[in-house]
C-alpha cells in the first residue's frame, strides 16, 4: 500500500498535530518525507518523537521503514517496459484481448474512485472559465492525452494552445501567460524533468495554476500544480496503460461542451465552415 493511501485510512483518526504533519508530508509527496526525521519536524513544526508515532499509527515498523516504502514508490515511478515485463504473465480464461479489455475497464473504475466528482467538477470549472487562457502539454508519450484534450477543448471555446514538444519553444508562451491561466499538464511515470521546469516556472513565476494528471506514484510536477488527478495506468504487462487517462480526458471534454451547448454548437459550425476541404463539386 502506498504510505499516501496508508495516511488518508487513518485521516479519521489523526490528532491536530499529526494532520499537520500528514499535510506536510503530502504538500511535497514522497519528497517531504526523504529527509531526516530532524528536518521533517522542523517543516511541519512538530516533535520527532510525535513523528515516530505518526508512522506507527499509519502501519509501518518505524521513520526507516517509512522511507524504504517512499523511495521503492519513487523507484517503481521510474520503472521502464524492460523492468515492467512479465515473462509467462498468466491470461485469464477467454483469451488475451478480452483479458487486457478487462483489466483496462477495471482501471477505469478505479479512476472514477480516484477523482472526488468536487474535483472533476472543479477541473471543468477552470477549464470552461472564458477569461483563462488554457495551455496544454504532455510527456514525450503522455502528451497524446495531453492533445485528446487540446484539440477537443479548442472546439468548445477560444484560447487554447498546445505547447510544441521543443523546450526551446517554450519561453514563448510563458510570456504569453498571465495571472490565473491554465496550464494542464500530463505526465506519467519516467517522469521528465523539463515538465517538472516549466510547471514550477509557469507557477511561480507567471502566477498560472496547474492542474496535473498522472500516476499513483505522482510526477514531480505535483509540488507546483494547484489541482493533481491520479489516474491507474499499471496494466500488468510491459506497457502502461492510457485507457483511463483517456476515459477521464473525455469525462472532462464532453461535461464542459454538454454544460455549454449553445457554446459549442456556435463553435462547431463556425469551425467547420472554415475547414480547409474542397466544396462540392470541387477537385
Amino acid at each position: 500500500m502506498l504510505i499516501k493511501d496508508r495516511i488518508e485510512n487513518t485521516a479519521e483518526t489523526l490528532t491536530s498535530g499529526e494532520r499537520k504533519l500528514a499535510a506536510a508530508i503530502l504538500s511535497d509527496y514522497p519528497f517531504a518525507g526523504l529527509s531526516s526525521i530532524q528536518e521533517l519536524a522542523k517543516h511541519a513544526e512538530v516533535s520527532a518523537p510525535s513523528i515516530s508515532r505518526f508512522v506507527t499509527k499509519i502501519g509501518l515498523d518505524g521513520y526507516q521503514d517509512f522511507q524504504r516504502d517512499l523511495i521503492a514508490e519513487l523507484k517503481e515511478g521510474h520503472r521502464s517496459p524492460v523492468q515492467l515485463h512479465q515473462a509467462g504473465r498468466s491470461v485469464e480464461e477467454g483469451g488475451y484481448l478480452k483479458d487486457f479489455i478487462a483489466k483496462a475497464a477495471s482501471q477505469m473504475a478505479m479512476a472514477a474512485d480516484a477523482i472526488t466528482e468536487d474535483q472533476f467538477n472543479q477541473i471543468c470549472t477552470l477549464l470552461t472559465d472564458q477569461k483563462r487562457c488554457v495551455y496544454v502539454l504532455g510527456g514525450r508519450i503522455s502528451d497524446t492525452i495531453a492533445k485528446h484534450l487540446s484539440f477537443h477543448l479548442r472546439q468548445i471555446r477560444k484560447d487554447v494552445f498546445h505547447l510544441p514538444d521543443n523546450p526551446e519553444s517554450w519561453p514563448e508562451y510563458l510570456l504569453r501567460m498571465r495571472a490565473g491561466d491554465i496550464l494542464y499538464m500530463v505526465d506519467f511515470r519516467r517522469y521528465q524533468p523539463a515538465l517538472e521546469a516549466l510547471g514550477k516556472t509557469a507557477n511561480a513565476e507567471r502566477n498560472v495554476r496547474v492542474i496535473l494528471m498522472t500516476d499513483k506514484w505522482i510526477s514531480p510536477v505535483a509540488k507546483h500544480a494547484h489541482e493533481v488527478m491520479p489516474v491507474p495506468i499499471d496494466s500488468g504487462t510491459l506497457w502502461d496503460t492510457y485507457s483511463a487517462a483517456l476515459s477521464v480526458t473525455e469525462a472532462i471534454v464532453t461535461h464542459i461542451a454538454e454544460d455549454n451547448w449553445v457554446q459549442t454548437r456556435d463553435r462547431i459550425k463556425a469551425w467547420d465552415a472554415l475547414r480547409l476541404t474542397p466544396k462540392e463539386g470541387e477537385k
